[in-house]
């Protein structure tokens, strides 16, 4: 799964992400983004999945699934940012290519809205 040092476990460090970051939502997932100040430590993951997506087999199952696809991508986040990944109750039934295409399209949203106006090359 993800290494431990970046697992979000801290409650400052979810808020962190969800009050003072960005924020990109698709129909299974919201992605928060923010950026620690000054800090160069490896890239924090959290998971936020309610009651709402269905009962602790279901929030659990969906973690883990949520968990599994992020460490694949964890090398495109910069160093000393904060992530947390919420799920929305359509997650619970949805593929794993759906929920890895949602991730991807969230993750590059966000992404782009760190780079300088300008500074892309392909058109976009």
């Amino acid at each position: 799964m993800l290494p431990s040092a970046s697992r979000m476990r801290r409650g400052d460090e979810f808020a962190g992400a969800i009050k003072k970051g960005s924020r990109a939502g698709r129909p299974t997932l919201v992605a928060h983004f923010g950026m620690r100040s000054g800090d160069d430590a490896p890239p924090m993951v959290g998971f936020v999945v309610s009651r709402a997506v269905g009962d602790a087999v279901t929030r659990n199952r969906v973690k883990r699934r949520l968990r599994h696809l992020m460490r694949d991508r964890l090398e495109r986040l910069p160093r000393g940012s904060l992530l947390v990944v919420r799920a929305n109750p359509p997650a619970a039934s949805a593929r794993s290519e759906r929920l890895a295409a949602e991730l991807d399209a969230a993750l590059d949203r966000l992404l782009r809205r760190l780079e300088p106006r300008g500074a892309r090359t392909d058109g976009r």
